[in-house]
């Protein structure tokens, strides 16, 4: 009896193959997104766009749109299991139309969705997918991803612009919002970037989302930047205007959850499909949002393809990962009786945690030079080490401790600063535990906490005057550093995403002269290896006086490698000047003044004083050596030898 020989249909590079099925089932198909979605390709000589969505317990699917009069009868969809993809091909679909998914419940119901891998979107208050070609973006930037492998975050300067880009500046006058184009802000955001000295910007909910005021938290588009400001290839033209001018770009990801919008992912097929089933694992009550199910290979492929979609596809180079506490704890905004156990009965997401360790692991090791940036607001440890350590395997974490202590002791009056001298040294007891960046962000500046520079004690000059010394002392702590837009500039008012910054107020001295000397800073930031080639080593930081209690003056040195070039900073968080300051210094040598607060152009007095200081042999600070320098109130200077 002869073999009976069986023949595979031959699979189209752009059809749901065997192979595409299992591997999105094992969460392990990185490119999905050139499977899953609607692309444009021509079958036998047709053109027309090949459509394929992930619903497992959907009864029937059918795509409707622009193409099809929204007929739901027109174009129903073939189902693939075991993973419960459904395809379809329609001819004669054209660039911009727009479509959704209608889809039949278990219980017969009908349902219209987004297409979760949809690429780009309707405008809001519209909620329907657009048909978009985005397989061939125009990419100049070559030289910036080839220097790019090579980078360590941990060893380079990294001074962030955090940034939202509907309210940094718009259009006056304008009846729609005014709202500047990708293509717009790219070159004002590069120009005004440049000039101030950051080497990064992070840009706030790029990813589809229907509601302004959850700044781009809420995600319903995961593979779409938001049509609010142009196409995806402007999109693509921003990224690739600031990597021509070596500005490095950060997107915020959130991989936390999602909102209940009838046409986004909840519930996507009547039936819990990215979230957790059982709703005391699925929701967050204070948020009023839906938690992804990271149990599920298939979500967790979502997630993690979507962070290499970015990287990948639009070379972003980094994602800051949103609300990494609310993942790892599963009792996180929840009281008694809103939460389930892990197996071992406590109250860590054993699923998130293996999530993360995967993600990390593939987009790193395939992306050198990327960075994966954690919003970790507790102790977790081991956040940025290695996920063969029991680490998380982040490049950086936001350290929201830091930003704590800074804030509390900042908004003190000089007067009470004495009794919490050791909030602002507290820090260094685990600047090494993890790679940090010290944050100033968006959440600092809303709900009622004030602009940066309300928070500070006083009036007119002095709060001018603080901010500038907390800003130094900022420039010179270990870690890489992130300040929210407009707080360079002293903004009065606490940030809205409905209108732009308060540019006008740069017509005024003070405001202007904080711009200069944060500007300053970022410069000598940048030039001086000793602020950031040893954040993560103790051979990079040394106290020269943190005890100094009683006159709140805080004295430092940061180290270069090779120890040719360090920097002492000095400063002075009272208004009482100390003009027979004396401080102590670990070498006989000479100390040239390079940055000083009181000078006439950062609003101070501007008072003349010799560049050159000589140390001389007298004990101060414990040290054999040291020098005396006319400190002003709030006063800061910083030394090179």
């Amino acid at each position: 009896m002869g073999k009976t020989k069986t023949v595979q249909k031959k699979v189209q590079p752009y059809e749901i193959g065997e192979l595409d099925q299992y591997l999105f089932g094992q969460g392990t198909h990185y490119e999905i997104y050139k499977k899953l979605g609607a692309h444009k390709v021509k079958v036998r000589g047709k053109e027309g766009v090949y459509f394929a969505v992930w619903a497992p317990n959907a009864r029937r699917v059918a795509v409707v749109g622009d193409f099809n009069e929204w007929d739901f009868e027109a174009n129903y969809m073939e189902r693939h299991d075991p993973v419960g993809i459904y395809t379809c091909f329609v001819p004669g679909v054209k660039e911009g139309e727009l479509y959704k998914y209608c889809i039949e419940t278990e219980k017969g119901k009908r349902i219209f969705k987004a297409d979760p891998f949809a690429n780009y979107a309707e405008l809001r208050p519209g909620t329907a997918s657009r048909i978009t070609d985005i397989s061939h973006l125009d990419w100049t930037d070559s030289e910036w991803m080839t220097a790019r492998e090579k980078w360590d975050c941990r060893v380079n300067p990294m001074s962030i612009y955090e940034v939202h880009l509907g309210s940094w500046m718009r259009h006056p006058g304008r009846e729609d919002e005014g709202f500047y184009t990708y293509r717009e802000f790219a070159k004002e955001i590069v120009k005004y970037v440049k000039e101030m000295g950051y080497t990064h910007v992070e840009l706030m909910g790029m990813a589809e989302h229907p509601f302004d005021g959850s700044w781009g938290y809420q995600v319903t588009g995961y593979y779409a930047p938001t049509a609010r400001y142009g196409t995806p290839e402007d999109f693509a033209y921003m990224i690739n205007y600031l990597h021509r001018n070596k500005i490095g770009v950060i997107l915020d990801w959130v991989p936390a959850h999602f909102p209940k919008d009838a046409h986004g992912l909840a519930d996507f097929d009547g039936t819990p499909v990215f979230e957790y089933a059982d709703p005391k694992k699925g929701e967050h009550p204070d948020w009023g949002t839906k938690i992804f199910d990271y149990a599920k290979p298939e979500v967790q492929n979502f997630l993690i393809a979507n962070a290499l979609f970015w990287i990948e596809h639009y070379h972003v180079d980094g994602l800051r990962v949103d609300a990494v506490a609310s993942m790892l704890y599963l009792d996180y905004g929840k009281q008694d009786g809103q939460w389930v156990a892990n197996k071992y009965g406590g109250n860590q997401n054993l699923e998130a945690i293996a999530f993360f360790r995967h993600l990390n692991s593939v987009v790193l090791g395939r992306n050198h030079g990327a960075m994966m940036i954690a919003e970790e607001s507790t102790a977790w440890p081991k956040v940025t080490g290695a996920p063969e350590d029991d680490g998380l395997g982040f490049s950086l974490k936001w350290n929201m401790g830091w930003m704590h202590d800074f804030t509390e002791y900042m908004k003190l009056d000089p007067l009470f600063r004495k009794n919490a001298h050791y909030q602002m040294c507290f820090s260094m007891e685990y600047a090494y535990a993890e790679n940090y960046i010290l944050v100033l962000s968006h959440d600092e500046v809303v709900h009622l906490k004030c602009s940066m520079i309300n928070k500070m004690p006083g009036v007119g000059f002095d709060k001018f005057a603080n901010l500038k010394a907390g800003y130094a002392f900022m420039i010179g702590h270990p870690g890489k550093k992130l300040l929210f837009m407009g707080q360079e500039f002293a903004q009065l008012r606490e940030w809205s995403e409905e209108r732009e910054l308060d540019w006008y107020l740069l017509a005024e001295e003070p405001h202007r002269q904080l711009q200069n000397f944060y500007r300053d800073l970022l410069h000598l930031y940048k030039k001086n290896k000793a602020l950031y080639e040893l954040d993560n080593d103790p051979d990079g930081f040394e106290w020269i006086n943190k005890d100094d209690t009683f006159r709140s003056i805080f004295s430092f040195v940061r180290h270069s490698k090779d120890k040719k070039k360090n920097l002492l900073f000095v400063c002075n968080f009272t208004p009482v000047e100390r003009p027979d300051y004396r401080v102590g210094v670990p070498r006989r040598k000479q100390y040239k003044l390079i940055l000083n607060s009181d000078d006439a152009r950062f609003g101070g007095s501007g008072e003349e004083r010799p560049l050159i200081y000589k140390a001389v042999k007298q004990e101060c600070d414990g040290r054999n050596y040291s020098f005396a320098y006319p400190l002003p109130g709030y006063g800061v200077a910083v030394f090179e030898f």
